[in-house]
């Protein structure tokens, strides 16, 4: 199944008031459940403990995520994860992390991976800046929208 079905698949859940759906299809195994909404005025906290890989954050719940964290500084922006799965910071365990703190960085280089479904998917940076801070352990499941790297720009002009 490729990343775009799965998009697909999401978007199609999203839309209806299905919590909980499983696939499997030529051996892979697809399980997506929803968070139950938080009523308003409610804050979403993650739980200190590592979340599970077989759960999705939900679009509300994602944002209430986004709107529960502390505000950035104008001058930082933070990659987030397009996908759920796996993070690592170098393309093999042998390897140099693809950042570090302090690095300067390019728009469309390459950050870190998301391993999601056996398949590397590369995090590329969509700003040039300095890397401030690196906000996830190598190996650390992440889940949608979930806050990877913070890179500091230059003065807007």
């Amino acid at each position: 199944m490729t990343n775009e079905e799965i998009k697909a698949l999401l978007a199609l859940l999203q839309s209806t008031n299905v919590t909980l759906f499983e696939l499997e299809q030529e051996g892979v195994r697809i399980k997506i459940q929803k968070s139950p909404l938080l009523p308003a005025g409610e804050v979403f906290r993650l739980p200190a403990a590592r979340p599970s890989t077989g759960e999705l954050l939900d679009q509300a719940s994602a944002e209430q995520f986004s709107q529960s964290a502390p505000p950035t500084k104008t001058n930082t922006r933070t990659i987030t994860a397009p996908i759920v799965g796996t993070f690592y910071r170098s393309p093999s365990p042998e390897a140099a992390p693809y950042v570090e703190v302090g690095s300067v960085v390019q728009k469309g280089q390459i950050l870190c991976i998301i391993e999601a479904m056996k398949l590397m998917n590369e995090i590329e940076s969509e700003f040039e800046g300095t890397v401030k801070a690196v906000l996830m352990e190598n190996g650390q499941s992440v889940e949608y929208g979930m806050p990877l790297i913070e890179i500091e720009i230059g003065p807007e002009t």
